[in-house]
């Protein structure tokens, strides 16, 4: 019995340590490494009392805890639980974190909030893993509405607004991760956290699809996301939106297209058929995205993402297509009349380095003349959004007061 309880403080020490010292440098060690690094890093209280409880089992049912073999095997369960205890606090000096960055970033109209924490996501793994739930009274959602007839697929987006909506209201564009391709993402799945908090405070918030890898081949999914884009204009105020005013966010794949969309405003190339729609945004909020495909900066700690991009989501190499890498990538787009940009990335991160989103940023500040803020997320691993951790909602309420000051500043210049 006392060989099976120590396989508890052996997985206990691998996943403290893979919180702070993730798998980098090797793409499939570095996948695994995500997920467990994703979940105990996220969900520390919810692993530790699970652990909790099976040493308690054990001192039930079992004398696997006397002798010395018991006692260090406790000593270091105890020393991975604090491990995990004390990454998962760090979240609590975020809000002062970000607040310096949003006050240093040249908001205008910037003033701090105080910020709520639900101390829920502490003790209920049911409230955080479920991210957040659409049944929520202050939240209305209407589901798969058709935005583009195609072909193949018909595509299709979701609404969140406010159940007593007062119309218009600033309109927030979603765009799902997954590394472009089939499966590994979905409108449903994504920054529920995020677009509920915004939908219960007066936004309209879209989640789209689009058309994913293999069967689609870039530019089909910028296109798709134009095209969702040029639906919201024509069509949200039917659904209590402000077609002037959005704003567009997304994570990993979905923050490469939601900068690059941002970035490309109105280009006729990837516009076919609707050349004529007005594809502007007012603000630019990517999480943890890919900027740079052409790796000009060394970046990538490995060739997963060359290889990926090669075989399913561009399907010709770098050396074969340069100009479709450079087109595809938001840092060459970069320009004077740039939107706000608002980017986030976790220094933990193993699937999209930090310094991607360093490089982007750099070449944000030295073209654009709006705000560009930048928040590196102490300790967030890739999709750490995903929950509704103590993390997440530090970063929601930074994000939400972003986007309330650049909205308030439009309504400002507009007179509205």
């Amino acid at each position: 019995m006392i060989w099976i309880f120590w396989l508890l403080p052996a997985l206990s020490v691998c996943l403290a340590y893979n919180v702070y010292r993730p798998i980098y440098r090797y793409p499939r060690g570095a996948s695994v490494s995500w997920v467990f690094g994703l979940l105990a890093g996220e969900l520390a209280p919810h692993f530790i009392a699970v652990q909790m409880l099976a040493v308690v089992l054990f001192a039930a049912f079992s004398d696997a805890l006397s002798g010395a073999a018991g006692a260090l095997g406790l000593a270091l369960l105890f020393a991975a639980w604090a491990a995990m205890a004390l990454h998962y606090a760090r979240a609590l000096q975020l809000p002062a974190q970000l607040h310096r960055c949003l006050q240093t970033a040249g908001l205008g109209n910037y003033q701090p909030r105080p910020q709520p924490i639900d101390m829920a996501t502490l003790i209920d793994p049911i409230t955080t893993m479920k991210s957040a739930s659409s049944h929520n009274a202050a939240v209305e959602c209407l589901k798969n509405v058709v935005y583009h007839r195609g072909e193949v697929l018909n595509l299709k987006l979701d609404i969140r607004r406010p159940a007593a909506i007062e119309a218009p209201c600033p309109v927030l564009l979603q765009i799902h991760g997954g590394a472009w391709t089939y499966k590994l993402g979905s409108k449903e799945r994504q920054a529920l956290p995020l677009m509920n908090r915004l939908a219960a405070r007066g936004w309209v918030c879209v989640a789209i699809s689009y058309r994913l890898s293999p069967l689609a081949t870039f530019p089909d999914h910028i296109i798709d996301c134009k095209r969702a884009l040029a639906w919201i204009k024509a069509n949200i105020a039917d659904y209590g939106g402000d077609p002037d005013f959005v704003a567009v966010t997304g994570g990993s794949a979905g923050g490469h297209l939601s900068a690059l969309l941002a970035l490309t405003p109105n280009y006729a190339p990837w516009q076919p058929g609707f050349e004529q729609a007005d594809t502007r945004v007012q603000a630019c909020i990517p999480f943890y995205g890919i900027y740079d495909f052409c790796n000009r900066n060394g970046q990538q700690r490995h060739n997963g993402l060359e290889t990926w991009l090669e075989r399913l989501v561009i399907k010709a190499a770098a050396q074969q297509a340069p100009e479709i890498y450079r087109a595809a990538s938001p840092i060459h787009h970069v320009h004077q009349q740039a939107p706000p940009f608002f980017v986030i990335q976790g220094d933990t991160d193993n699937l999209v380095p930090v310094a991607e989103s360093r490089h982007f940023v750099e070449a944000l500040k030295s073209h654009s003349e709006q705000p560009v803020v930048y928040a590196e997320i102490a300790g967030a691993q890739h999709a750490f959004d995903l929950f509704a951790s103590l993390r997440t909602q530090a970063v929601i309420h930074a994000v939400e007061a972003f986007a309330d000051c650049i909205h308030a500043d439009y309504r400002r210049r507009h007179q509205r």
